[in-house]
């Protein structure tokens, strides 16, 4: 296999650093494009025909193992999968096979444009030329139809990613009680028991929460429950009682 790729020291910044180029493509040539494809929340009837089409039509898809495993029935080429120890390397693999005039195509769970940027930003450097997001359907969208938040009431945060996140609960902090909140915990030391104590902490009053878990699967749970009753058992329990997949809406 290929040597890693070295990724940028901000993986996200470097993906949102410019626009995509017109038209999308790689190089302004004509060329075709390296698609980053949001694949929805999981089950495969969100996953939009946009998208399951650039991965029909990719020679190689990439992704991270559990992302790929949703989207199986729909990819015809070859599947690179990836963890987080040997990303660099099989995105280098990818890079290569890329360089190489085969179509490629990463996935992501849910819309790349939310907690996406920082794979988007390692597959840019990786093949070292613009890539063309195609969004999907985010569980954040899905959360806000289960508890009727508009969007446009709505702060959304995501701390599911690597880095300071302080100015983001900052955001929260500031916004809880005059607007909804949508947040994405980070797994697992950011999870919606600690959420809810920083902002009690912050000085907000008790709200109404829902804990949204595996949103479209057989198994989606919904649990409805107040920012005290969350607060309260940060010291009792030693783990979260909410997974990894989970979307947490604090309403006005």
């Amino acid at each position: 296999m290929t040597d890693g790729v070295e990724f940028p020291e901000d993986p996200g910044a470097f993906a949102a650093e410019r626009p995509e180029a017109i038209g999308g493509d790689r190089s302004g040539r004509g060329e075709e494009p390296v698609y980053a494809v949001g694949i929805g929340p999981g089950n495969p009837e969100y996953l939009t025909r946009r998208g399951a089409r650039a991965i029909r039509e990719a020679d190689v898809v990439v992704g991270f193992e559990t992302v790929v495993g949703f989207v199986g029935e729909e990819i015809t080429g070859e599947a690179l999968c990836c963890g987080y120890e040997d990303e660099p390397e099989v995105l280098a693999a990818f890079a290569d096979r890329v360089a190489d005039g085969e179509r490629g195509a990463a996935v992501l769970m849910g819309d790349p444009n939310h907690s996406g940027y920082q794979f988007v930003g390692k597959l840019e450097s990786a093949v070292g030329a613009p890539v063309r997001v195609i969004p999907g359907i985010s569980s954040l969208q899905i959360a806000a139809s289960r508890a009727r938040t508009p969007m446009e009431e709505t702060t959304f945060v995501t701390l599911h990613k690597s880095g300071p996140i302080e100015a983001d609960l900052g955001r929260l902090e500031r916004d809880v009680g005059d607007r909804n909140l949508l947040v994405l915990p980070r797994p697992f030391d950011w999870m919606p028991e600690r959420i809810a104590r920083r902002l009690l902490e912050g000085g907000a009053s008790d709200r109404s929460v829902w804990v949204c878990e595996r949103l479209t699967h057989d198994d989606e749970s919904i649990t409805r429950t107040s920012l005290s009753s969350l607060a309260a058992d940060v010291d009792s329990k030693e783990e979260t009682a909410f997974s990894d997949l989970s979307v947490m809406v604090v309403r006005r």
